[in-house]
């Protein structure tokens, strides 16, 4: 069976568990990360020399990096709902993992560690409200996708981008700061309730 490793309030493991679910994938999923079994330990450095979750270990071996893990599974299951096998329906869906990966990640990492991880060493005023500033921006062009499609991010059907940027969604609106009325965003997250595996894997905390 397949084996997750991570604890399940990591945004990036409850994006591999939320691809489960939208597979319909069994799997055994261990406590490993922050107040649980530590990354550091030779045996998990084995399976994932960054000692980040998650990791998951199936029958061909280990794989890290979370939306790398999603695309493997989708493809390894045939799930080309998930993941197009044409190369510009499957770039299309990259593209918006990739840039969740990097230009999303990358803006909201300020004001999230000040605001709700209460880093000590990033309590500037001047510097969270310019992450704030930083991050509803780049939500803005979210905004702009989801208004052209009026559905998900790629248009009707529900994709991996849909995983990524669902709890990214989550992250953004459980935040304890200032955002701008983004209607598209909001009704997009309210139609991510629609889904079973958005219930239980994309609502629950933002660590």
């Amino acid at each position: 069976m397949l084996r997750v490793l991570g604890r399940a309030s990591s945004i990036n493991v409850r994006k591999v568990l939320w691809t489960c679910a939208e597979i319909g994938l069994d799997h055994e999923r261990e406590d490993w990360g922050s107040g649980f079994a530590s990354t550091r330990s030779p045996e998990f450095l084995a399976l994932n020399p960054n000692a980040m979750v998650p990791v998951i270990v199936d029958e061909a071996g280990s794989l890290w990096e979370s939306n790398t893990i999603c695309r493997y599974l989708a493809a390894k299951h045939g799930r080309t709902d998930l993941l197009p096998d044409t190369p510009r329906g499957r770039a299309l869906v990259e593209r918006w993992m990739d840039w969740q990966a990097t230009e999303l990640n990358t803006a909201w990492r300020c004001a999230f560690t000040a605001l709700v991880r209460r880093d000590p060493a990033l309590q500037d005023p001047a510097a969270i409200a310019a992450g704030v500033a930083g991050w509803n921006a780049v939500i803005g062009i979210l905004e702009r996708q989801l208004a052209a499609t009026g559905a998900f991010v790629l248009g009707d059907g529900f994709t991996l981008a849909d995983v990524v940027l669902g709890l990214s969604v989550n992250r953004w609106l459980m935040t304890p700061m200032e955002r701008p009325d983004y209607p598209a965003v909001h009704a997009y997250y309210a139609r991510l309730g629609g889904r079973s595996g958005f219930r239980e894997h994309g609502c629950n905390g933002i660590p």
